[in-house]
C-alpha cells in the first residue's frame, strides 16, 4: 500500500515539476529576440517588430553634431551609418536585459559573433553609458587614445545633449556675406533662415546654445540645418 502511495504521488508531482521546467525554458528562450534587423539610428534597432535599445552604450542622437577642428560634422548620422554596416544584411540576436522608460527592450545584441555595441564604442561612434553599465570602458578607452569618431575632436555626450547642452560656436559676423541664421528649436531641430525669410527679423542667434550664422544655404545645409518652410 505505501509503495501504491509513493508511485501515485510521483504520477502526479513528476508532470508538474516537468512542467515547470519546461516553462522556465521557454521563458529563458523568449528573452533572447533573433530576426533581421532595421536600424532606427545609433543605438537603437527594430527586430522583429519590437525595437531594442543598446545596453551599456549611447550614440549621438540622429541631429547631435560634433566638431573637429573647428568645423561641425553630423556625428549621429555617421553613427546611425556605422549601424547599418556593422549588422550589413546579417540577422542579429538581443539578449533582453531589461525595459526602459520609453517601454524599448534593452538588451545586448551580437551579428556575426561581434557584439555591436562593442563594435560602435570601439569606432568612437557612441560612449560607453556608465550609469548603467562598465562592460564597455576599455572598448571607450582604446578608441579615445586613437582618436577616433568623436574623439577626433570636440563633442558633448548623448546624455547632455538629450538635456539641451551644445557646442559653443563663434558665430560669424552678421554682414551681407555671411547674414543667414542658424537657429535651434526648442525641439532640438536645426533650422536656418535666409534674409527676408518670414521669421529672419524675428530670429535671434544664442552662440551659447550651439546656435550660429552661415555664408552661403550649402553650408548651412553641409553643418546639418534644413530651411525654413517660411
Amino acid at each position: 500500500m505505501a509503495q501504491t502511495s509513493y508511485l501515485f504521488r510521483a504520477a502526479v508531482i513528476l508532470p508538474l515539476i516537468v512542467g515547470a521546467l519546461i516553462s522556465s525554458v521557454a521563458a529563458a528562450k523568449s528573452d533572447i529576440i533573433t530576426g533581421k534587423p532595421r536600424v532606427i539610428d545609433g543605438d537603437t534597432i527594430e527586430v522583429s517588430g519590437q525595437k531594442v535599445r543598446l545596453h551599456g552604450v549611447d550614440a549621438p542622437e540622429s541631429r547631435q553634431t560634433c566638431q573637429k577642428g573647428g568645423v561641425e560634422w553630423l556625428c549621429g548620422r555617421e553613427a546611425s551609418k556605422a549601424m547599418r554596416i556593422i549588422v550589413g544584411r546579417s540577422e542579429v540576436a538581443c539578449e533582453a536585459i531589461d525595459t526602459d522608460r520609453y517601454g524599448r527592450i534593452v538588451g545586448r545584441c551580437v551579428t556575426g559573433g561581434n557584439d555591436i555595441g562593442e563594435a560602435l564604442v570601439s569606432q568612437g561612434l557612441a560612449l560607453a553609458y556608465r550609469r548603467y553599465s562598465k562592460d564597455y570602458v576599455d572598448a571607450e578607452s582604446g578608441a579615445k587614445a586613437s582618436q577616433l569618431g568623436m574623439w577626433s575632436g570636440q563633442f558633448i555626450p548623448p546624455w547632455d545633449w538629450r538635456r539641451g547642452k551644445r557646442l559653443a560656436t563663434a558665430p560669424i559676423n552678421d554682414n551681407e556675406v555671411c547674414a543667414i541664421k542658424g537657429n535651434i528649436s526648442r525641439s532640438g531641430e536645426r533650422i536656418y533662415h535666409v534674409p527676408n525669410g518670414y521669421y529672419y527679423a524675428k530670429t535671434k542667434i544664442s552662440p551659447d546654445k550651439g546656435e550660429r550664422y552661415f555664408c552661403s544655404e550649402d553650408e548651412a545645409a553641409a553643418a546639418g540645418w534644413r530651411k525654413s518652410k517660411k
